[in-house]
């Protein structure tokens, strides 16, 4: 072999191990007890997944309306299924795939708070069940169970910490861990912003209200005394 041809050799090797990437997780198409789903194992993309997008995603700067970051619009149905989405295959989907990706690719950004393992196989099931604008699904909801880890953190989890997060947190208001979230709560304004009362920010800020229930069981934590349980 000719020194020429064993240097393209060697450039063509590299290229396709360059070009290789851990398996991804492929999260099948159910997910039994999905939230939002009573009796079902459906995921409901107006309960599950808009939250998710419009929190992490459809924010100032990123791929709200006004800023479209590479052409990504994702604050609504129409939107998010727009681009990026294959129907019944989640590990071919763009929008899939940058949630496991590193570098600049990857999404929420770094300096942004990932999502969570949950929240990515919610997302890619919903995928994998044909990425369908299924609503008026309810949420699976107890107003007896107010724990703040099995409880509070989801909450704060899929409504508010993609902009209360990190360095760059909203306001400075950090609702990624414990200790914010209760400070927040102390203030009132975690209750006033959530139920939406006079005076205070609504949240989640281009959202949906949190549903009655959601509302009524943070406010019965902080009732309780804002216990770490």
């Amino acid at each position: 072999m000719n020194r020429k041809l064993l240097i393209l050799s060697i450039i063509a090797i590299a290229m396709i191990w360059g070009c290789r990437h851990e398996r991804l997780p492929d999260p099948g198409n159910q997910t039994p007890g999905a939230p939002g789903t009573p009796g079902s194992t459906d995921v409901c993309f107006e309960a599950d997944i808009l939250p998710i997008f419009q929190s992490n995603c459809a924010k100032a700067g990123c791929h709200d309306a006004i800023s479209h970051e590479e052409g990504y619009v994702l604050n609504s149905y129409a939107n998010i299924v727009k681009r990026g989405i294959v129907p019944n295959n989640a590990t071919n989907s763009t929008l899939y795939k940058v949630l496991y990706a590193t570098g600049e690719i990857k999404m929420p950004p770094n300096g942004n708070a990932p999502l969570t393992d949950a929240q990515k196989n919610i997302i890619g099931v919903w995928i994998n069940q044909g990425a369908k604008n299924t609503t008026n699904c309810g949420t699976l909801c107890d107003l007896n169970a107010f724990a703040y880890t099995a409880n509070i953190k989801p909450i704060m989890s899929t409504y508010c910490t993609g902009c209360h997060s990190g360095a760059t947190a909203s306001k400075g208001i950090d609702l990624s861990t414990y200790a914010g979230v209760k400070a927040a709560a102390v203030a009132g304004s975690l209750y006033g912003s959530i139920s939406r009362s006079p005076g205070y920010v609504a949240m989640p800020q281009g959202g949906a209200k949190l549903s009655d229930c959601q509302v009524s069981v943070v406010q019965k934590w902080i009732a309780a005394g804002t216990p770490n349980n």
